[in-house]
């Protein structure tokens, strides 16, 4: 069936351009500049005049809770909620129950996303202290990296013995995603509030940001950076979350020519520590939210090219989880549905140019983890596409949320753009506030050189 998508703005490879594409059942066959007048050899046209469309946005870094955790989240829901967003891949955290540290749960998560999965997907490989030797037997072609919890616990697969770090950077065939805190600085923040509270055991939720500190991030993170040096590993720093680490990236460089990526995620683009008072533990999330300083500092370096990748660290909580302060309430946010339209928001405020907002969600993704033909508008490669309004001018409010758990930290707020239509692989999967029953993605394949 030829589908086109006809007088749209496409936004792809550094440009924007009045033009139409071509679908042939899962591939764009060709993009065309201009609008194509005589459409009566298609089956299917969409009209986007006065629409933009952009690829599809590759998410590198969401948390679907499954298995294990899925009275909040799991694959079905949180992949809906993705395609309601404009996000057409998705590689998923392996912190689940149990996590993902075995050859074993590694395939059984991805049968899962087989069955359950809205929007393409694949699944990383949680590092342990005592998995080491597993790492050598990962697919290239399968698994898009190893996830390591560098010096902050999550369940059991925090990695803190300094052999097994350096053997983890010696060994991996794959890049490297790493979460980087200090938990003897945050452990000696926490003591020091302690006594500060009478050994109170939760502290008010603004205090999060001085205890997971950016004392507590940039000693992580350079010391990973520094093992990164030594092994010649791929490495790639998720969520960074204050000014002062972005020292330890370069800029002014393709991704091709790297060997050390940053990442950044939404809410610490979208918020700082000043939004604690407003918001409470909605926004509380580990690395923590910081200072405005700081988040001015990431906004401007996704244009200077310190930061690669703009993902979400999508982490639903029940809300009755988010009750508490800086220690008790749990640490995530939803935010999947809303990363495009909040960049888009960026962009209108002058940060960077929309065609930018390509290379940090579509490109790049697809270029760092070698992804086989998506995160372009090119001929030959996957459908997977985003139609966006420009001017809709919509209110978030329950209702309009897709993601299980049933809250965001986004709600009440307007934003000027929204997502009208996602295609994955050729299949609308998501139209006009409707995610669209029996829509199946593919897992991801990499091709690394």
């Amino acid at each position: 069936m030829l589908t086109l998508i006809n007088n749209a703005t496409i936004v792809n490879e550094g440009r924007q351009f009045i033009g139409s594409v071509v679908i042939d059942g899962e591939y764009i066959i060709d993009v065309l500049e201009g609008a194509v007048e005589n459409t009566e050899r298609f089956d299917n046209v969409v009209d986007a005049t006065e629409l933009y469309l952009f690829p599809g946005v590759i998410d590198d870094h969401v948390h679907f809770r499954e298995p294990g955790l899925t009275n909040k989240a799991d694959i079905a829901t949180e992949s809906r909620t993705a395609a309601a967003g404009g996000v057409t891949s998705v590689m998923e955290m392996p912190n689940t129950v149990p996590p993902t540290t075995t050859l074993e749960r590694l395939e059984e998560k991805f049968k899962l996303g087989a069955e359950k999965s809205r929007v393409n997907y694949s699944f990383f490989y949680g590092a342990t202290n005592e998995n080491v030797n597993t790492l050598r037997s990962l697919d290239v072609h399968h698994v898009p990296g190893v996830k390591l919890f560098m010096g902050s616990s999550t369940g059991n697969m925090l990695v803190d013995n300094a052999d097994t770090l350096r053997k983890i950077f010696e060994t991996s065939p794959l890049l490297i995603m790493a979460h980087c805190e200090d938990t003897s600085i945050i452990n000696k923040n926490i003591e020091q509030f302690r006594k500060r509270y009478k050994g109170q055991n939760d502290f008010p939720v603004r205090y999060h940001s001085r205890i997971r500190s950016a004392e507590a991030c940039y000693a992580s993170s350079s010391f990973a950076v520094q093992l990164a040096k030594q092994t010649g590993a791929r490495l790639h720093v998720a969520h960074i979350s204050t000014a002062q680490e972005l020292e330890l990236f370069e800029e002014n460089l393709n991704i091709e020519e790297k060997r050390i990526t940053a990442e950044a995620v939404i809410a610490h683009l979208m918020f700082s520590n000043e939004d604690y008072d407003r918001l409470g533990s909605k926004i509380k999330c580990n690395p923590s939210i910081k200072t405005i300083d700081d988040r001015e500092a990431l906004r401007d370096a996704l244009s200077t090219g310190r930061i690669d990748v703009v993902a979400t660290d999508h982490a639903p909580h029940l809300l009755r989880e988010k009750e508490g302060g800086a220690l008790r309430a749990m640490s995530g946010m939803p935010m999947i549905q809303f990363s495009l339209v909040s960049m888009l928001e960026l962009s209108d405020q002058g940060y960077f140019p929309v065609e930018r907002i390509t290379d940090l969600m579509c490109h790049n993704p697809a270029r760092l983890f070698h992804i086989d033909r998506r995160g372009f508008i090119r001929k030959g490669y996957y459908a997977d596409l985003v139609l966006v309004d420009p001017n809709a001018n919509w209110k978030v409010i329950e209702g309009r949320y897709y993601t299980k758990c049933g809250w965001t930290p986004m709600d009440e707020r307007t934003f000027k753009w929204r997502v009208r239509r996602t295609f994955v692989n050729g299949k609308t999967a998501y139209s006009d506030g409707i995610v669209v029953d029996g829509i199946r993605g593919m897992e991801l394949q990499f091709n690394p050189s």
